[in-house]
Order: structure tokens, then C-alpha cells, then sequence
């Protein structure tokens, strides 16, 4: 299974980018996806995460300016995004896709994306 994320880029503060990430199998019933980042110097961190079912959970630092959703078929997660509003330079990090499937009984992770918010 890979995960293709994309929207990354660079935008002044206050601005806003979108996210996008999504599975290339649907077989594998991802019932979870989520967005975490990891800046330099830094440990990677949760952004923000969605079930199946429409569930978000945001980290502290991101409520009320990042939207997290999802695509589904048949009950199984496809695509995540990220809407990012308000952005400041202590978001500048590179944002990584990352699924949990039913089946594969590992954290599946996309190959990152970098996210710099200048000042």
C-alpha cells in the first residue's frame, strides 16, 4: 500500500494550504488516517487524525485552524486532507500521511511533505 501526499509549499503567515493524501488500495481497509509533522530539531508529532466513522482529534496547537477530512468507500478511509488556515511559522514542518489498516498490521506512513510558513 503507499500513500501519496501532496499540497506542501511555502506561504506567508496567516495564509492557508491543503493537503491531500491517498491510498492507492482499498482492499486493506484503512479505518484511520491522519496528518502528523515533524519540524527541525523537532519529534514528529500528531496534527490531526480521522476514523472511518467521521471522528476528528486535533493536537491543541492546530484546533480551531485545521480542518482534517476524509474520502470512504464501503466503510474503508481512501484519501485524507488537511485544510490549513491561520498558518504560523511554528507550523513550518514536513507533514506526513499516515494510515492504520485492519489488515496490515502496521502504522503505514507517505513519504512526507514540506510545509514552510514565513514570518
Amino acid at each position: 500500500v503507499q500513500l501519496q501526499a501532496s499540497g506542501g509549499g511555502l506561504v506567508q503567515a496567516g495564509g492557508s494550504l491543503r493537503l491531500s493524501c491517498a491510498a492507492n488500495r482499498t482492499d486493506v481497509y484503512i479505518y484511520r488516517m491522519g496528518w502528523y509533522r515533524q519540524a527541525p530539531g523537532k519529534q514528529r508529532e500528531m496534527v490531526a487524525t480521522i476514523t472511518n466513522g467521521g471522528t476528528p482529534i486535533y493536537a491543541d496547537s492546530v484546533k480551531g485552524r485545521f480542518t482534517i477530512s476524509m474520502d470512504k468507500i464501503d466503510n474503508a478511509v481512501t484519501a485524507v486532507y488537511l485544510q490549513m488556515n491561520a498558518l504560523k511559522p511554528d507550523d513550518t514542518a514536513v507533514y506526513y500521511c499516515q494510515a492504520t489498516s485492519a489488515v496490515i498490521h502496521t502504522d503505514l506512513w507517505g513519504q512526507g511533505t514540506l510545509v514552510t510558513v514565513s514570518s
